[in-house]
């Protein structure tokens, strides 16, 4: 299922005090359980590829509705409790910060827990490589990643869930992909964060002429890509070039940039060595595809967005500028509000809803739980559907 979804995740600090995360491991192991036993591993990593289960799950297990920590600490404590009883058949491997970085090197690891094939190991890795470049690179919303977790179950299922932060506005974002089976024509199972006026969005099927533009240009001499990158620079500032009083059909595109919106996109970009290097790196690649392009070491958002530039102002291919955030439901702010905002913005999807509250409330009576955590678990769903009858 193909979902959307949208929150506000303000940016919390402080930590899970011990009592309550020793609640919240019983909790997450015996729901894992539960859900393993009746649905399976693989349906696991699905559902929890999906905002709407991740954050009720979070939910119940005691963490904070509307806070970047949901993300960060119930992934931590799925992880804890995975790698402690990998007869559950799922791992989550990575994390925050410096946990995200290690991936490369649990995922040998995981394989051998599991026992997959060692041919997935391969395409783990790449795949975890590529979805974090695509969400700080390709897809430059103004949120910077710092949060990379891998989901794996024992039939080599997977989804991946990443977290930005933008300091500006201090508030996060969340990216879902589950299993894509293209990495850039709208690819995520969830993009869910604070929805944005403008963004560089080089994952959508409207961005398509664009990455094909991109890619071309980078496989050109970098002394003629740089010059383009500097006379679509001058063409911002509204400098004209010597080609425009030779050419003078070309001042047309003065008139295509001179909306302020696409010119924001480009403003802040500067001529660097290191852009320059990154450019005679990609030449010597000669990459024969988005995947290669993007994986060359040391290639960031800065040279993609001046490749872009110039695909727009010089190459009139536009890239799409629609944030991904576009689901018609609000799930962390209304439909699994444990108390909080009251406000309804958008229609739940009352069928799915439905169904996974019946779903939980099954899960949280079978687990094999102290009557203590089963007590407060069960408080907590009886609080989402509260809130969620409210907004009916």
């Amino acid at each position: 299922m193909m979902l959307e979804g949208i929150s506000e995740l303000p940016l919390h600090d402080g930590h899970v005090p011990p009592w309550l995360a020793r609640i919240m491991k019983n909790l997450a192991k015996a729901l894992l359980e539960i859900m393993v036993m009746e649905f399976g591993p693989d349906k696991v990593v699905e559902r929890l590829s999906n905002p709407l289960w991740f954050q009720a799950f979070n939910n119940i297990i005691g963490m904070d509705w509307d806070s970047s920590g949901s993300t960060t600490v119930t992934t931590g404590i799925l992880k804890e409790v995975t790698w402690n009883y990998p007869e559950l058949g799922v791992l989550v491997l990575g994390g925050k910060g410096k946990n995200a970085r290690k991936v490369p090197e649990e995922i040998p690891k995981a394989i051998e827990i599991l026992n997959l094939k060692t041919h997935y190991a391969k395409q783990l890795e790449r795949s975890s490589r590529l979805i974090a470049k695509i969400d700080s690179s390709m897809l430059q919303d103004g949120y910077t990643l710092y949060h990379h977790s891998l989901i794996v179950s024992e039939n080599g299922v997977w989804s991946i869930i990443q977290q930005g932060m933008n300091t500006d506005v201090k508030m996060a974002r969340r990216y879902h992909w589950y299993m894509p089976g293209n990495f850039f024509n709208d690819p995520h199972n969830a993009v869910s964060g604070k929805k944005h006026e403008l963004v560089l969005n080089l994952v959508s099927r409207g961005s398509n002429r664009t990455r094909h533009v991109i890619l071309d240009l980078a496989r050109e001499q970098p002394s003629k890509i740089y010059g383009l990158i500097s006379e679509s620079l001058r063409k911002i500032k509204g400098e004209k070039s010597i080609l425009e009083y030779i050419t003078p059909t070309q001042t047309g595109i003065i008139k295509y940039i001179g909306k302020e919106k696409r010119i924001l996109l480009y403003k802040p970009l500067k001529l660097t060595k290191r852009m320059l290097d990154n450019l005679r790196r990609v030449y010597e690649t000669q990459p024969s595809n988005l995947e290669e392009f993007l994986l060359i070491r040391g290639l960031g958002p800065n040279t993609i967005r001046a490749l872009t530039l110039v695909s727009d102002l010089i190459y009139n291919e536009p890239p799409d500028t629609n944030d991904p955030v576009n689901t018609p439901y609000e799930p962390f702010k209304y439909a699994y509000a444990i108390g909080g905002k009251d406000g309804v913005p958008y229609p739940v999807n009352k069928k799915e809803a439905e169904k996974v509250i019946s779903i939980l409330e099954y899960i949280i009576n079978e687990a094999r739980i102290g009557k203590k955590e089963k007590i407060i678990a069960l408080k907590n769903l009886s609080r989402i559907k509260y809130r969620y009858r409210i907004a009916y």
